[in-house]
């Protein structure tokens, strides 16, 4: 069940089919409910999967490669979700080149290939609803990414009937029946044992 560059291909194809309709809409708008609007949400999210790419790309054994991914102020919302687009196929690209053997620093453990991709379809889904939430549209996630994504991330997590829910639920997104949401929670970026 290991995630890979084509997983983050699929899941940023669910954000693109979601989103691509909004782009002459408002994107000052809240998204879901963080505290920040879509413009901030979406710049977050192309910062961290160019951030997740260069991981890769410079393996540091104890810190995030040093630089801040933003984009220019007037950069209008199609701009923004290009931005968003240009990480996550960086980071697919650096998936795709990197040796399974590749470590490299996150603050959740010294992840792998696998790992970064996994996390880089969370941040896509998640911060994708969310910014679907702002923009009053819904996003409909490759269920088969999300299992491989919560098996990965959240290493012996009770499944849920729907593996979107499972991964909102591990993030403390929703709650779920006999479940209450969660107030913490933090994903493996380390390697499972094998």
């Amino acid at each position: 069940m290991t995630v890979t560059a084509q997983d983050v291909g699929f899941a940023l194809a669910a954000v693109e089919t979601a989103l691509s309709p909004t782009v002459a809409a408002e994107w000052t708008r809240p998204a879901g409910e963080l505290d920040w609007d879509c413009r901030q949400t979406a710049e977050h999210l192309g910062d961290t999967l160019l951030s997740y790419a260069a991981q890769l790309v410079a393996r540091p054994e104890d810190h995030y490669v040093r630089f801040l991914a933003k984009t220019e102020e007037d950069a209008s919302a199609a701009e923004l979700l290009e931005f968003v687009r240009t990480g996550a196929r960086l980071l697919a690209a650096a998936v795709h080149v990197s040796p399974p053997e590749t470590r490299a620093y996150h603050p959740t453990g010294y992840a792998d290939p696998a790992g970064f991709a996994a996390m880089g379809c969370a941040e896509l889904l998640l911060h994708g609803e969310d910014l679907a939430l702002g923009q009053e549209t819904t996003i409909e996630p490759p269920r088969d990414v999300c299992a491989r994504v919560v098996a990965r991330l959240f290493p012996g997590s009770e499944p849920a009937s729907d593996p979107w829910d499972a991964l909102r639920w591990c993030t403390g997104r929703i709650a779920l029946p006999g479940r209450s949401r969660r107030t913490e929670w933090r994903w493996q970026g380390a390697p499972l044992e094998v």
